[in-house]
């Protein structure tokens, strides 16, 4: 920039003013440093006052990007030493023996030999010259080991090897990923598997856990394993259990639901399946609370072993799930709607699943066949709460005590 027209600091007040939302840059450094040191002795920097010096510095600033702190240090030179310029390098330096059209090579080769290891492009860059006559290995014939590794971690070889492939996602296409909408009809179930510990690297029990999400019905069984194999005959029976026609059956996406054995079940059922979204933990809440709730509150989180799953599985079926379905009261949700127009649930009744389910308007279409609305009220009124909970109490301690 050619600045020999400015003369004055008054004309650098005035560039100063209008130069604030302007940044250069400098390209040359000596050329910078020199400028710096005839723009210091033409406004006699030194001889000014403070206000003027600040006029200038900050100029020196705008037209060269470079920091204060920086144009600091110039001004101390200039002042000791009567001129800017720049020192030259006094650190020793090595030659460089690979040059950049090296590197390049060295990243191609490993390119197109899938990244073999140094001791392999060694070998490889010496035949290449001395077996295929491949003058431009001339250099890297001789190169070490350690160097190869040193020369793979720079830029240059770096922004050349970098290759970008998309994420393969593993594509399953058993089950339709979307929450349920069961609009106020019993059936749609939601599924979950509840691990009863590790002892010295043992799996224990597992617990099956199905509850309707409109009825809040709830069915549990116990298996030794979560393989097809304990899997299969234990969902059939629990799904037989329930006394309505089931129509969905959602789970997450465990490889205990989302295999071909239990979708060929559900298919001869005629139930469809779902699984749950990705980022979306709310759409198996129902049962991951019942997980606690229920099993957990129950049994417990101590180790039970495989061996028992039998006992507790007909522990299940005589006497537990009848109790939380006739007996155990639960919360249900009334939609409320704000003025801003958002849904808040208020969960304002408790009943028991049974009393739910005995409340929907047309119950009798949803019923399997030779379930009736007069068998579901016997069944509640066998016993009352409370001697169905002694009961229930009495077994479960000679069922611990047998584990």
């Amino acid at each position: 920039m050619n600045d020999d027209h400015i003369m004055s600091v008054a004309q650098l007040t005035e560039l100063v003013k209008h130069g604030n939302c302007v940044k250069f840059n400098s390209s040359n450094k000596k050329q910078t440093y020199e400028w710096v040191g005839r723009t210091l002795g033409k406004f006699k920097y030194h001889f000014e006052s403070k206000k003027n010096r600040g006029i200038i510095k900050k100029y020196i600033i705008i037209l060269t990007g470079y920091s204060e702190g920086q144009v600091d240090k110039l001004i101390k030179r200039k002042k000791k030493l009567g001129k800017v310029f720049l020192f030259p390098r006094t650190q020793h330096t090595f030659p460089k023996k690979y040059e950049v059209e090296d590197v390049v090579l060295l990243s191609e080769f490993s390119i197109a030999t899938e990244s073999p290891n140094g001791k392999a492009l060694k070998q490889m860059f010496s035949d290449s010259y001395h077996i295929y006559g491949d003058i431009k290995f001339e250099r890297l014939k001789q190169i070490s080991v350690s160097h190869i590794y040193n020369l793979q971690k720079t830029k240059v070889y770096r922004s050349r090897l970098l290759s970008y492939t998309k994420t393969k996602p593993n594509k399953c296409n058993i089950g339709e990923r979307r929450k349920p909408q069961p609009c106020g009809k019993p059936g749609y179930l939601r599924v979950d598997s509840v691990h009863q510990g590790d002892l010295d690297k043992v799996k224990g029990v597992y617990h099956i856990n199905l509850v309707d999400e409109v009825t809040q019905w709830e069915i549990i069984g116990c298996v030794e394993g979560i393989s097809e194999y304990f899997l299969e005959p234990l969902l059939l029976e629990l799904l037989k259990m329930f006394p309505f026609t089931i129509l969905g059956f959602h789970s997450d996406n465990g490889k205990e639901y989302i295999n071909s054995v239990v979708a060929s079940l559900l298919n001869k059922l005629c139930v469809e399946q779902t699984k749950s979204r990705s980022r979306k933990t709310n759409d198996n809440a129902l049962v991951e609370g019942k997980n606690g709730a229920v099993i957990r509150k129950h049994m417990g989180y101590v180790h039970i072993p495989k061996k028992y799953a039998t006992l507790i599985n007909e522990y299940y079926r005589k006497y537990f799930n009848p109790y939380i379905n006739f007996h155990r009261y639960s919360a249900y949700p009334t939609d409320y709607i704000s003025d801003k127009g958002k849904i808040k649930k208020k969960y304002e009744s408790y009943m028991t699943p049974c009393q739910k389910l005995l409340s929907l308007e047309k119950i009798e279409q949803y019923l399997k066949v030779g379930v009736t609305k007069e068998l579901l009220q016997q069944e509640q009124m066998k016993l009352s709460h409370f001697e169905t909970a002694k009961k229930l109490q009495e077994e479960k301690s000679k069922l611990f005590k047998k584990i």
